[in-house]
């Protein structure tokens, strides 16, 4: 069956199961041609494991839910952390153009496929690069919108500190039970009900990399917490408003 024609059924098959689609997020993912990212069913409604690393390729119901709750606007500033395998940066540039989209993962392999794979789809106008995400993107700051896909308790301070003035940040809040919020003026404005991400990691807890050790000060609060889990960002240990 034409490409096409599967797309169109995928996105029929979002708005009778989703409450609400927005138009320009339905329009976009009937552009976006799936098959350039996802080689493996791409347009089942069903998430992937990425064949090489740890990571999650998200089911189009997830991606939708996101851009639904991020609700960008044409010309909008956009950066996404967690850039994945590229699809969720091509569905962006359908909506804010061209060359507004900025993506970071912390995955080096990652940043390479996604770079490919929207060059070869032809979004070769996407930034990617190879990024601590908490740390976002701050050469390219200010942003109208930061989608993070990956959970974490709060949201990093420096995250925040990117945003626009009126700007929104939308993640998956929460250890455990998550529940997808939108963030403006630091304070959550909305939440859209619950959804799980693997956590937000930081350097040295990506697939390949020498373990992340802790510093002298996290070392007794980890052990007093009995925290053995190899995430970093799901602790609430870590020292989210650090400076520098």
């Amino acid at each position: 069956m034409d490409n096409s024609v599967l797309r169109d059924d995928m996105v029929d098959g979002l708005e009778h199961s989703l409450e609400s689609l927005p138009e320009a997020v339905s329009i976009a993912m009937r552009s976006v041609p799936r098959h350039e990212f996802v080689t493996d069913s791409p347009y089942q409604n069903r998430p992937t494991e990425h064949r090489d690393t740890n990571t999650t390729i998200l089911a189009p119901t997830t991606v939708a839910r996101l851009l639904a709750a991020l609700d960008p606007q044409p010309d909008d500033e956009v950066l996404v952390v967690g850039a994945g395998v590229g699809y969720t940066a091509a569905v962006l540039t359908e909506i804010v153009g061209d060359a507004r989209v900025h993506a970071v993962d912390i995955t080096r392999s990652l940043v390479y496929e996604a770079r490919e794979n929207l060059q070869r789809a032809g979004y070769g106008g996407v930034l990617v690069d190879c990024r601590d995400g908490a740390e976002g993107l701050a050469d390219y700051a200010p942003f109208d919108r930061i989608l993070v896909e990956a959970s974490a308790v709060r949201p990093p301070a420096r995250l925040l500190a990117q945003l626009a003035d009126g700007g929104r940040l939308v993640m998956p809040k929460g250890v455990g039970e998550q529940t997808l919020v939108a963030v403006e003026d630091g304070e959550v404005a909305e939440s859209f009900g619950p959804l799980s991400f693997k956590p937000l990691l930081v350097d040295g807890e990506q697939t390949g990399s020498i373990v992340r050790n802790r510093t002298r000060r996290e070392d007794p609060e980890y052990e007093g917490r009995g925290w053995h889990a190899g995430h970093g960002w799901e602790q609430d240990w870590i020292d989210w408003g650090g400076s520098g």
